[in-house]
């Protein structure tokens, strides 16, 4: 493994731990009519980024790497804002899309950093992660109301087209 992947990937490790602790401030301070739906769905959220932590750790440890294992170095590699303030349930939903989306484009880097490595354990690692944060994103827009995918200018169908 590369000096630059184990970096990226403690990087990712960084990042999903100040969002491990972001989402149980969400769902410890979480108000509004969607509270319970969004007290679980937080939950989940920490639970499943303690797994990703734990198995990206793993896999650098595996391949005689040290991941970063205290708050202070997470908290000096981390792109991801600790929780700050009273915020909405809206802005919660919008600022775990905005997270996870951050984390994904760590996750991308890395990917390419391990295929071009040959590294095909940590390619489908990071790229099963990837894809379930990229999931939790539709999830969270449509349930916030916007599109997960914007929505495309129809075309007439070419067959239309002639007729008309």
């Amino acid at each position: 493994m590369s000096k630059a992947l184990a970096e990226g990937m403690n990087n990712i490790i960084a990042n999903l731990t100040v969002l491990y602790m972001k989402m149980h401030h969400f769902h410890w301070y979480v108000k509004g009519t969607n509270f319970y739906v969004l007290h679980e769905k937080f939950e989940q959220f920490y639970n499943d980024l303690a797994g990703y932590i734990d198995e990206i750790a793993e896999r650098l440890l595996t391949l005689n790497e040290a991941p970063v294992s205290t708050l202070e170095e997470c908290l000096q590699r981390a792109t991801v804002k600790e929780a700050k303030g009273d915020l909405s349930e809206q802005q919660m939903v919008e600022e775990t899309i905005s997270d996870f989306a951050k984390v994904i484009q760590q996750l991308k880097e890395c990917l390419k950093a391990a295929e071009q490595e040959g590294d095909d354990i940590t390619n489908d690692l990071l790229l099963s992660i990837a894809a379930q944060m990229d999931k939790n994103i539709w999830m969270l827009r449509a349930f916030s109301g916007k599109n997960a995918v914007p929505p495309q200018k129809a075309e007439p169908v070419a067959w239309l087209k002639k007729r008309g």
